[in-house]
């Protein structure tokens, strides 16, 4: 065979390669942003579930964190076995199993079974961002990673958008229930797409040729062990906190406050929230991979720079005045678009410092603490704060119940709690940038050596 031709099949090898890989991520963008389709339902339509069952603030924050309580759990043994078995099938299975129990959401007859049915969703959601994320890893080579990351995560802020969107007017027109159901098609046709999707061996994409072997002793105790990633791992806890706060309460605060009807509040929540996710994620992607290349920390630095920008942004849009609604609208925007740069630089330094054949279990430790400490504590927290500050507004007006403007009062003093953890997110994130080359440089040398070689020296 000449050498013409040996070169030629090797491009057109690539090429299919390439051409398969863009395939599979764009299957995976679908079913990512179905996850968060799904989840954000129960935020579009909390307000007539609210009155229908007379429920406060506290119960609210419950529905979604018996949802991340579950999620952060099982995610844990799922990531596990993410670095073990068939990626593919995972997706399938936990696909599957979350549309069905969507679809369950809406056949709840009172809070206890509508927190019931929250809970199984939880276990079949846990299983996409680990077997996802670890697919994209050996999918992509490094200098591509953070754009792959940053399409995937767009389905965050896309189906954020759709899922509260959506579910809002069909709420106002058919009522809460109607949303559950319609999610659960699309849902169980990806799952179906995703058992066509080949699964890559691990560390595919690494120029080293030893960088798919298997890690010899405690999986957990390993990734801990990496100082970067316990740094990392705080950012989710603060950075989900704030995440699930504004998925929960942004509706809720736009019709209580700022005096808009179901439709309104759910159309602004999610222009504000979920749409502005598109830029941050797109330009967040392509700064971290830019200056990924020029400094080996660029990527932990961009997300660290734009949740400090992201600070003054939150904090004044808050303080806007009821009714000042072009003010808000503008300032918690762009808080936001500065809040989804996380994802871009963070999800890809993961994966810097983490070897191949961990990646799953790194991103389920990463996701059991943002979803346990962040995603969990975060709705009901909050949701603790605004009933004890609408119970203070209550005693200084002299009053002996809880009325609709008290809870407006509420809501809006606990509020403030975004942009606090914004501000030690950022901090947090700078710590990390500083320590991350010598976690990187760490990996380099434990790709290159040998099996045995690489066990005598860990």
């Amino acid at each position: 065979m000449s050498y013409t031709t040996r070169r030629l099949i090797g491009r057109t090898l690539v090429a299919v390669t390439q051409s398969r890989a863009g395939l599979t991520l764009i299957l995976l963008f679908a079913i990512n942003l179905l996850n968060f389709f799904d989840r954000h339902i129960i935020t579009a339509v909390v307000e007539p579930i609210r009155k229908l069952w007379g429920l406060t603030d506290s119960q609210i924050g419950w529905l979604v964190t018996a949802f991340t309580l579950l999620y952060a759990v099982v995610g844990v043994p799922l990531g596990r076995l993410a670095d073990r078995w068939n990626r593919p099938k995972i997706l399938t299975f936990g696909v599957a199993l979350w549309s069905l129990l969507t679809a369950a959401s809406g056949m709840a007859w009172n809070y206890g079974s509508l927190l019931l049915t929250r809970l199984g969703v939880g276990i079949g959601e846990a299983s996409c961002a680990p077997a996802a994320n670890s697919l994209i890893g050996d999918l992509f080579p490094v200098a591509q990673r953070a754009r792959a990351l940053s399409f995937f995560m767009l389905g965050l802020p896309i189906g954020g958008f759709l899922g509260t969107f959506i579910s809002g007017r069909l709420a106002a027109v058919y009522g809460w229930r109607v949303p559950f159901y319609v999610a659960c098609i699309p849902g169980l046709v990806v799952a179906m797409l995703a058992l066509l999707i080949t699964d890559p061996p691990r560390g595919a994409m690494e120029a080293s040729p030893y960088a798919g072997r298997t890690f010899e002793g405690s999986p957990y105790g390993h990734v801990l062990r990496i100082p970067t990633m316990r740094w990392i791992i705080l950012s989710g806890a603060l950075h989900n906190f704030n995440m699930y706060v504004i998925a929960t309460f942004l509706p809720a605060f736009l019709s209580r406050y700022h005096s808009l009807n179901l439709k309104q509040s759910s159309a602004i929540a999610a222009t504000v929230f979920n749409a502005m996710g598109l830029p941050g994620l797109l330009v967040g992607g392509w700064a971290a991979d830019r200056l990924g290349k020029k400094w080996h920390n660029g990527r932990l630095l961009v997300a660290a720079v734009a949740l400090l920008l992201a600070t003054p942004c939150l904090y004044f849009a808050l303080l806007q005045p009821a009714g000042a609604l072009p003010g808000f609208v503008v300032l918690m925007g762009a808080g936001c678009v500065l809040m989804y740069v996380y994802y871009s630089g963070v999800y890809a330094a993961v994966q810097d410092v983490v070897q191949p054949s961990l990646r799953g279990t790194a991103m389920a430790l990463y996701f059991f603490a943002m979803y346990l400490l962040g995603g969990s504590f975060g709705p009901v927290v909050t949701g603790k704060l605004s009933d004890y500050f609408a119970r203070r507004a209550m005693l200084s007006a002299g009053a002996h119940a809880i009325n609709e403007a008290f809870r407006s009062s509420g809501l809006h003093s606990a509020m403030f709690v975004i942009p606090l953890c914004s501000l030690i997110l950022s901090l947090v994130l700078f710590a990390a940038a500083h320590i991350v080359i010598s976690d990187m440089l760490a990996l380099q040398r434990w790709m290159r050596q040998p099996q045995e070689q690489a066990g005598a020296a860990d």
